[in-house]
């Protein structure tokens, strides 16, 4: 019976998830007969490799260090087969900023911004509202803030939002709707619109996402075949253009306003890749 270590947890500040994610393979894995050891990744991953001795290593961390590239270099010295991306598309889709430049460069339409030093964003407005500032480095939306007007404390809050880092990516506002699609070995699977109930926030947050209940993911989307088209090409295109492998997941946001078959590739805004 092959052996299958499953990575879950860990340190990042998407280690709850995390560990829901990895709880959740772990069961899958095990109704379809693999053996199954479940590993709460720390500092000693290497060690507890060696006392798991697994064949095989899926990767169900999520953030920092488990998904941008560092994890995936222990695992390269390790030696065994891993889930996922290696270590430069995990580390390239990890570095939003610099991710953006590669999906641009192959006829992606991507925010506009680019980095700020965090506190000079908290001071003054680096260009006009609305605009998103978040981590150049982090999922899950966590430490993410739409900044629509000057009547809230957003901007004190990203000063003391130490976790953002010391650069933060700061790009237009995208209204829309929300779209994602899953990539398997460079084949696009199928567009899902994810229809978040009311955050706090008002948008797609960590709540939203991860919450009891919080949204609703209608999938296939019901789209025009032009819009579906575009989003599977696009997400395909991106999974190649970064080097990924296994499955990865685009996020698009759509503005079905007076959109059309001429229009759609300026109403259509690839967010990110999620390795």
């Amino acid at each position: 019976m092959l052996k299958v270590a499953v990575l879950m947890g860990g340190m990042s500040s998407e280690r709850a998830v995390s560990l829901v994610s990895g709880t959740a393979c772990a069961i899958a894995l095990r109704t379809v007969g693999y053996d199954v050891t479940e590993i709460d990744v720390t500092h000693a991953l290497w060690e507890q490799l060696k006392f798991a001795d697994p064949d095989v290593i899926f990767n169900a961390l999520h953030g920092d260090w488990g998904e941008d590239g560092r994890v995936q270099g222990v695992l390269d010295m390790y030696g065994k087969p891993y889930t996922h991306s290696g270590v430069m598309a995990s580390a390239l889709a990890m570095d939003k900023h610099r991710a953006k430049h590669v999906l641009k460069s192959v006829g992606i339409t991507v925010p506009g911004g680019g980095l700020h030093p965090r506190l000079d964003v908290a001071k003054s407005h680096p260009f006009a509202m609305p605009y998103v500032v978040k981590p150049n480095g982090q999922g899950s939306s966590k430490s993410v803030y739409i900044i629509k007007d000057d009547k809230t404390n957003q901007r004190e809050a990203i000063a003391e939002d130490i976790d953002m880092g010391q650069d933060v990516v700061v790009e237009s506002y995208i209204p829309g709707r929300e779209l994602t699609v899953a990539v398997k070995d460079g084949e696009a699977l199928c567009v899902t619109e994810i229809i978040a109930a009311e955050s706090e926030n008002g948008w797609y947050d960590y709540d939203a996402k991860y919450g009891e209940d919080a949204a609703v993911h209608q999938c296939p989307a019901d789209l025009p075949e032009y819009v579906t088209n575009l989003c599977l090409d696009w997400a395909a295109k991106a999974h190649k253009a970064l080097g990924c492998r296994g499955v990865s997941r685009a996020d698009f946001r759509f503005n079905d306003e007076n959109c059309t078959s001429a229009n759609v590739v300026n109403k259509i805004v690839m967010l990110e890749v999620n390795t």
